[in-house]
C-alpha cells in the first residue's frame, strides 16, 4: 500500500518554506493545510496552485473573501466532499 508523503513545516526549506509562510499569513492560520503539504513534493506545483488560490480566493474582487469561502463550502457539501 503506497502512501503520499507530506512535507512537514519543520522540514520545509527554500521556496517551499516561503510559500508555507505566505499561506499561513494570507489565510490567517497557524498551520499549513495537508493539501499544500502534499503538493510540496513538487515545489513548482505547490507554487502554481497557491498562486491560483490567491488569485481566486484571496485577491479582492466583486465578492468578499467570506462569501467566496461560504460558496466553496456549499459546493463541497453538495458534491459530498468528506475533506
Amino acid at each position: 500500500m503506497s502512501t503520499v508523503k507530506m512535507i512537514p513545516e519543520e522540514e520545509a526549506v527554500g521556496k517551499v518554506e516561503e510559500i508555507y509562510d505566505e499561506i499561513k499569513a494570507q489565510l490567517g492560520i497557524d498551520f499549513v493545510p495537508n493539501l499544500y503539504r502534499v503538493m510540496a513534493q513538487k515545489p513548482q506545483y505547490l507554487e502554481a496552485n497557491w498562486n491560483k488560490v490567491k488569485a481566486v480566493m484571496v485577491s479582492e474582487g466583486k465578492l468578499d473573501r467570506l462569501t467566496k469561502e461560504v460558496i466553496a463550502v456549499a459546493v463541497s457539501a453538495v458534491l459530498g466532499c468528506d475533506y
